[in-house]
């Protein structure tokens, strides 16, 4: 999931966020967050879901099938 952990992280830094302000949007611990952004740990189809919508991109964008 390196795609999806790099597109998170950039997503994540362009709207200006820290990771405690999107985990608390995303109502998750800090913690999982940062996991998601460093390849280690991997979100539940209902948090993509929420990242996406938060972001304003598609899932496929997220995991690396689109390209936007």
């Amino acid at each position: 999931m390196k795609v999806f952990s790099e597109r998170l992280k950039e997503l994540r830094k362009s709207a200006g966020l820290t990771q405690r302000q999107v985990s608390e949007k995303l109502n998750i611990r800090q913690q999982s967050y940062a996991r998601y952004e460093n390849g280690t740990g991997e979100p539940n189809l209902e948090t993509v879901a929420k990242i996406a919508s938060m972001f304003d991109v598609s899932a496929d964008f997220l995991l690396g099938l689109s390209e936007y």
